[in-house]
């Protein structure tokens, strides 16, 4: 007598896809996402930067914009020193420029929207991808493929107000 046999290979799927054709697809996506993997590497999360963090300082929402005070302690007393201005209504870039300047600019890198937390060389360096941007927030490297917005500021009496 003869046992019925099974082809396996003929086995379905409850969408009615057959085994065969799943393992196929599978295997396929498999080589391709590897390969993918590979050629994207550079654009991990994980990227590494060797630009120091910035220091943070918080700044206080006001009417009409963002104050914080900048006395001996602030690390933005120095001309040439930069901090991530944390607040409620968002995170800034702030350099301080000049003897009385400093220049204001969103924190969110214009690739893939990550907070920017590195300086290094008078740049800003995005932790997730590797972007830089001069002290007024133009590119100098990608992948961001815009500057970063500007915000008027002010500095009077040791306040420094942001316009935002």
């Amino acid at each position: 007598m003869n046992e019925p046999t099974t082809d396996h290979a003929r086995e379905t799927t409850g969408d009615g896809q057959t085994r065969r054709s799943f393992c196929s697809q599978a295997a396929t996506l498999t080589i391709f996402g590897g390969a993918l993997g590979a050629m994207l590497g550079g654009c991990s999360p994980t990227s590494p930067s060797n630009a120091p963090a910035l220091p943070t300082v918080s700044g206080t929402r006001v009417s009409g914009g963002i104050t914080l005070a900048i006395d001996a302690s602030s690390p933005l007393s120095t001309v040439g020193n930069a901090a991530l201005v944390q607040t409620t209504v968002g995170d800034f870039l702030v350099a301080h420029t000049a003897q009385s300047s400093f220049v204001a600019l969103a924190a969110i890198c214009t690739h893939q929207t990550c907070t920017i937390t590195g300086f290094g060389n008078q740049n800003y360096v995005c932790p997730c991808h590797g972007s830089t941007f001069d002290v007024n927030g133009r590119v100098l490297g990608g992948p961001a493929p815009a500057p970063l917005h500007q915000y008027p500021t002010q500095f009077t009496n040791g306040i420094l107000t942001i316009t935002a």
